[in-house]
C-alpha cells in the first residue's frame, strides 16, 4: 500500500489514535511549539489533518495558515480547520522563493522519499534569516526500533512484540510506509542544503510502553527523546565590511 492511499483510507483513524493518546499528543505539541515562537509566515509540509496546527493556534496562539498534504482525505479535514492546503507531495510541490519565515516538517520526514531535494527547496522558499523546524521519530530511538520490527513483521500481533508495544500502538498501515532516519542523517542533509546555527529539543523520554502516562515538556538535546526537533536557519544577511 502506498503512502497516499494509506492516509486517504485511514484519515479518521489518524486523529482518533492521537485522541486516544492525549498525553503523548500534548507532549508532541509542546515540542512543536518550542521552536515555533515568533514563527511569522509559516508553511507546514505534510500538515495531515491539521490537528497539530489547530492545537497550536488554540493553546499557543501560533498561526499556521498554509501547508501541503498528499492525501486528499487528510487535506479535507485540514481545510475544515482553516488551513489552505495544496494536495501534492513535498517532492512535487512548488514552494516558491523567499516566501516564508518558517517551514515546519512535523512527523513528515519519514514519509518523504527524496528528503534532500525537499530540504533544498525549503531553503529556497525561506526568507533570509528564516528557519526550518524538522521534527520526527529518529531511527535510533526506542519508538523507531519498535516500529521497524513491526514493519518487518507486518503486524503488531506477534510474540516478539508482545508486552513491548503500547496498548494502542500507531496504526500499522502508517508504520508500513515510513522510512525513519537518524538525527545525524537529517542534520547532514540540512547542512548540505545550506542551513546553519542548529539547535535541538526532544520529548517522549520514557519507554514507549509508558510515554502516554504523563504529559512532558521539551528538554534540550536529542540523546534520549523518541521525538526530536531540529531547528536551523537560512543564512542571515551580513553587514558589508567597510573597504
Amino acid at each position: 500500500m502506498d503512502k497516499k492511499r494509506s492516509f486517504d483510507e485511514f484519515a479518521q483513524a489518524y486523529d482518533a489514535w492521537f485522541f486516544d493518546n492525549m498525553n503523548l499528543l500534548n507532549s508532541e505539541v509542546n515540542l512543536v511549539a518550542y521552536f515555533m515562537k515568533d514563527a511569522g509566515d509559516t508553511f507546514s509540509v505534510g500538515c495531515g489533518s491539521g490537528l497539530f496546527e489547530s492545537i497550536l493556534k488554540r493553546d499557543f496562539n501560533i498561526l499556521i495558515q498554509y501547508g501541503l498534504e498528499p492525501s486528499e482525505g487528510m487535506a479535507q479535514i485540514a481545510r475544515k480547520r482553516g488551513i489552505s492546503v495544496d494536495v501534492t507531495t513535498a517532492e512535487d510541490a512548488d514552494l516558491g522563493e523567499e516566501q516564508y519565515d518558517t517551514i515546519l516538517f512535523n512527523g513528515t520526514p519519514s514519509y518523504i522519499h527524496d528528503l534532500q531535494s525537499v530540504f533544498h527547496k525549503a531553503y529556497t522558499a525561506l526568507r533570509k534569516g528564516g528557519k526550518i523546524v524538522v521534527i520526527d521519530v529518529p531511527k535510533e530511538s526506542s519508538y523507531a526500533t519498535m516500529y521497524n520490527l513491526a514493519k518487518s513483521l507486518e503486524t503488531w500481533e506477534h510474540p516478539l512484540l508482545e508486552g513491548v508495544h503500547p496498548r494502542n500502538p500507531y496504526p500499522i498501515e502508517f508504520v508500513k510506509v515510513a522510512n525513519w532516519r537518524t538525527t545525524a542523517e537529517k542534520v547532514e542533509m540540512l547542512k548540505t542544503a545550506g542551513f546553519q546555527d542548529f539547535d535541538y529539543a526532544q520529548t517522549l523520554t520514557k519507554h514507549p510502553l509508558y510515554s502516554n502516562n504523563m504529559e512532558e515538556q521539551p528538554i534540550p538535546g536529542f540523546d534520549c527523546g523518541d521525538y526530536v526537533a531540529i531547528c536551523a536557519f537560512k543564512e542571515r544577511e551580513r553587514n558589508k565590511m567597510p573597504n
